[in-house]
């Protein structure tokens, strides 16, 4: 009986794996926000720009809140843990009864800004501490296949999208004309009671040492400094590249779909997008396990998504792919590796920094290179959305009769020249961040 015990408590899926996805599934429907922010705009009475801002804080909090508590995930993974949970399913609910109280007092400012503290800053910290506290358990108790387990845990907040996205929709539904502050008070517990169980299970190996209280343990930027600091800025940047042009394109993804003429699969591209994205963080990282530098998968993902970005400006497949089926295959494959890439991108980075700076204090530098993200949340979007509305003009999508073509009883109006001037800017980027991985980011073997 104590053997049977002691195996499951020492069991590398019980402890590790299965509790990382119980997080990382919860947080990762953060990004189901696009699913209902027309509804809770049209709820509450304001624009739909000015509900957007929920979203970019919480992207941007969840960076931060991983920037500055990574020391607590690095002590305690358990407080970490239950930090994530309480803040998450507090955040959400709270959210819920924010629009309850919007659509109760429309055009309420109160009811708009405590949107913004509920989904944005609180679920926030749930959000980061939460993406955090099982990544290192992951790399301790799979440590020949560092990038598969964190591939499959990071692959679980890029899958949340297409597994609630679904459920969320008939939610809405079904739950009638309140259905949508109902929908995030029922979510609230659901996540509530996935996570908390996540928190239960986690646990480091036991043959892992952690210092204690009075033991000397390097500082982060001690840490940081066992290498040139432009090593360390190096990854950062590119990182945040990565991420900034992944947003850009993504957040024009459906726009574009329109404008090549899938104007009645854009559910669909969706769908196999957050597969992409989904398979990237598990193949790239699991790919990266087999090289002696695993920096060489940020060139590849770089190379792929400059050599795509460059065949579709050429061809300028985005204003042509309407009708033409080899444009549409370009268009595709580009907005489909780019998701590939920027999920990759996300699960090599805890694993490319412990190679680089060993596991004593990864959680807490992990932390602060996600602040990256949080930056890239603030401007990825933003900067898409500038070029678009600033760059060419809009104009209606016709069909190939020379008709408009109408969706959901409106006209659908698209602005190619725009779509194809931010390829320009994030194809330029992507240069860039391949430059910092070749010249910056040192060759250093796995650990």
């Amino acid at each position: 009986m104590e053997t049977t015990k002691k195996g499951w408590r020492e069991n590398k899926w019980i402890r590790g794996a299965i509790p990382a996805l119980l997080l990382h599934c919860s947080i990762g429907t953060v990004y189901c926000w696009s699913i209902f922010s027309q509804e809770i705009a049209e709820y509450i009475g304001f624009s739909k720009g000015a509900v957007e801002w929920a979203f970019s804080l919480a992207i941007f909090f969840l960076g931060m809140s991983a920037a500055f508590l990574g020391n607590i995930v690095e002590k305690d993974i358990h407080k970490s843990s239950l930090i994530a949970a309480i803040c998450f399913g507090l955040g959400m609910a709270l959210t819920g009864v924010c629009i309850w109280y919007g659509g109760m007092h429309q055009h309420s400012v109160l009811a708009l800004v405590g949107i913004y503290i509920s989904y944005g800053f609180i679920m926030g910290i749930g959000l980061g501490t939460g993406y955090l506290s099982p990544v290192k358990t992951l790399m301790l108790w799979f440590k020949d296949k560092k990038g598969l387990a964190t591939g499959l845990a990071v692959a679980g907040f890029g899958a949340a999208k297409a597994i609630a996205s679904p459920i969320m929709q008939k939610m809405l539904t079904g739950l009638g004309e309140n259905g949508i502050w109902k929908m995030f008070l029922i979510l609230a517990a659901v996540y509530f009671v996935m996570m908390f169980i996540g928190h239960l299970l986690l646990k480091k190996p036991s043959d892992w040492h952690e210092p204690q209280a009075g033991e000397k343990k390097p500082g982060i930027m001690e840490t940081i400094r066992t290498k040139p600091i432009t090593n360390y800025i190096g990854i950062w940047l590119m990182f945040y590249i990565n991420i900034t042009c992944g947003l850009a394109i993504i957040s024009q993804e459906k726009m574009i779909v329109k404008c090549i003429g899938l104007v009645g699969s854009v559910a669909i591209v969706s769908t196999i997008s957050a597969i992409f994205n989904a398979v990237g963080r598990i193949g790239f990282s699991a790919w990266a396990d087999k090289m002696k530098d695993r920096n060489t998968i940020y060139k590849l993902i770089f190379i792929i998504s400059i050599a795509l970005t460059v065949i579709t400006i050429a061809t300028n497949g985005i204003e042509k792919g309407n009708g033409n089926i080899v444009l549409c295959v370009i268009v595709l494959a580009l907005i489909f590796m780019v998701n590939a890439g920027y999920g990759g991108g996300f699960s090599n980075v805890p694993t490319l920094l412990s190679d680089h700076y060993g596991m004593g204090s990864i959680s807490a530098i992990h932390g602060i290179t996600l602040s990256a993200w949080a930056f890239a949340g603030l401007t990825g979007n933003q900067m898409a959305n500038f070029i678009v509305n600033k760059v060419g003009e809009f104009k209606p999508l016709l069909n190939d009769a020379g008709q408009t073509v109408i969706d959901h009883g409106k006209e659908i109006l698209i602005n190619p020249t725009g779509y194809q001037t931010v390829l320009y800017v994030t194809g330029a980027l992507y240069m860039v961040a391949l430059l910092l991985s070749m010249i910056l980011v040192r060759k250093s073997n796995k650990q």
